[in-house]
This record gives structure tokens, C-alpha cells and sequence, in this order.
């Protein structure tokens, strides 16, 4: 009977320890995978900031002197890009 609980022992180790390793493998692998999605998330931000201050431009410059307008707008958004 010894020799079968060492056995069962020996199986149960090694079957642990490979859940252990595939399991620290896939939180590196998701900690990996929230980090590129955090990435793309920021990108997705900054472009919708950007393409709501390009409508804000355009939306600013229409009308008589239209050219203008929209030569100072942008000139007000570089300058409040350096502050």
C-alpha cells in the first residue's frame, strides 16, 4: 500500500506543478495583453481629442473670411499646445 500512496503522491506533484506553471504563464501572457490594450486605449483617446479639436476649427472658420479664421484658430490651438 505504501508504494501505491507514493505513487499517487508523485502524480498529484507533478499535476500540480503544472497547473502552477501554466497558470503563472497566463497571467504574464494577460498582463502582457492589458498593457497593449491600455496602449490602445490612450491612442483611441488622443485621436478622438484631435479630431474634436480639427471640428472645432472648422467649425469656427465658417462664414466671410473663413480663410482667416481658421489660420487663427489654429494658431490659438498651437499656442495653447505649448502652455
Amino acid at each position: 500500500m505504501h508504494n501505491a500512496e507514493s505513487i499517487l503522491i508523485i502524480i498529484l506533484a507533478v499535476t500540480l506543478t503544472i497547473f502552477l506553471i501554466v497558470a503563472i504563464m497566463v497571467l504574464v501572457l494577460i498582463a502582457k495583453l492589458t498593457k497593449v490594450v491600455k496602449r490602445l486605449v490612450d491612442r483611441a483617446e488622443h485621436l478622438v481629442e484631435t479630431a474634436s479639436e480639427t471640428a472645432d476649427i472648422f467649425k469656427d472658420a465658417t462664414g466671410p473670411l473663413a480663410f482667416f479664421k481658421l489660420i487663427r484658430n489654429i494658431v490659438k490651438t498651437v499656442e495653447k499646445k505649448r502652455q
